[in-house]
């Protein structure tokens, strides 16, 4: 349970927390299993706050005004975006049939009025999935039939979602060009792959120790972010590119974003290596380009993500788990960067 935004102390493991009861159209879902991802620790440190200019993993803000990314967010607050588990009680509206469902959850609850900015985000605005119970709506709970295990299941949600949104925003389709930034991460691993499920290419940035294994999860060429002049790499291997997918930011923004091709894309979810990022607008407009920030998907994204699943189109990349106890170990270990694939926490066991 999330206390306040600041250090590791404001994350406490409680065991006096009551299960939630569920609305008309809300389900209550045994948790096996959640996700852990950037926004978990973002939102704890306060790094949405427009004080914050540097990259992620930095120490916490001095301010609580504005730490939260959505606007909503109060304490106490029970993170994770990504639970994986069965349905164990139903709202009055909802089919009991539903109950003992195997399901992935939609984190994103929308306003029924389409109203993006009334959207609320499971473990930001609503009580997420670091728990044994959580509630959400019956609609956000989607069945699946899959051989993968729990664990496997939890580490796709908000990652590969996150991805696909991106993509689905730039339009990817085959032979295209793809390049990916913070490729040995959990949105950077899953855009390889949904990249390569349509048929692109992909031209992925990562750390020079992980290219083999970002190599193995799909990409055609991999570039060492360590590498002095990326740009001129990227163009030396593959040219310019059809679109630059990006969860990094920071001061490679301006010259990658030379090398997209005339009328191409650039969409984004993060800014890992930080948000302040210096823009010539002339390359924005003399090559046309089109920029695409994604956050609040639609719900056709996660109805095709597990589609994805289930016919075994993409395969799960789990770096490393902890059991809930230790949660703190997990994110200290997270924002060290070490890692290739998802973290994921096991809640039951």
């Amino acid at each position: 349970m999330l206390l306040g935004h600041g250090g590791p102390d404001q994350l406490v493991v409680r065991d006096d927390v009551e299960t939630p009861m569920p609305a008309d159209d809300e389900v209550v879902i045994a948790v096996a299993a959640c996700g852990m991802n950037n926004t978990d620790v973002n939102t704890r440190i306060g790094w949405y706050s427009k004080s914050v200019t540097s990259g992620t993993g930095v120490d916490a803000i001095e301010t609580d005004i504005d730490g939260s990314w959505g606007g909503g967010l109060t304490f106490p607050r029970i993170q994770g975006a990504d639970p994986v588990g069965r349905i164990v009680s139903a709202g009055a509206s909802v089919d009991e049939s539903r109950i003992g469902q195997r399901v992935l959850v939609d984190a994103w609850h929308r306003s029924p009025d389409g109203d993006l900015d009334k959207a609320q985000y499971l473990g930001s605005e609503l009580d997420g999935g670091f728990a044994e119970h959580v509630t959400v709506r019956a609609a956000n709970a989607y069945s699946i039939e899959s051989d993968l295990n729990d664990i496997e299941l939890a580490s796709f949600p908000c990652s590969y979602a996150t991805a696909e949104h991106m993509l689905h925003r730039a339009d990817v389709r085959a032979n295209q060009w793809v390049l990916v930034s913070g490729a040995s991460g959990g949105v950077g691993g899953a855009l390889i792959q949904l990249a390569k499920r349509r048929g692109a290419n992909v031209v992925a940035i990562a750390g020079g120790a992980k290219l083999d294994r970002v190599k193995a999860v799909g990409a055609d060429l991999a570039i060492a972010r360590e590498t002095d002049d990326i740009a001129a790499a990227v163009l030396d291997v593959v040219g310019r590119v059809d679109v630059f997918a990006d969860v990094v930011a920071g001061p490679q923004f301006a010259p990658l974003l030379e090398v997209i091709k005339r009328g191409g894309h650039y969409t984004t979810a993060g800014a890992i290596g930080g948000p302040i990022v210096e823009l010539d607008v002339r390359t924005l407009y003399l090559n046309d380009l089109t920029m695409h920030g994604a956050t609040v998907l639609p719900p056709i994204v996660f109805q095709n993500l597990v589609s994805y699943i289930e016919r075994g189109e993409i395969k799960p990349v789990v770096a490393a788990t902890y059991p809930l106890e230790q949660i703190h170990a997990a994110q200290e270990a997270f924002v060290r960067k070490e890692h290739v694939g998802a973290f994921v926490i096991e809640v039951a066991r």
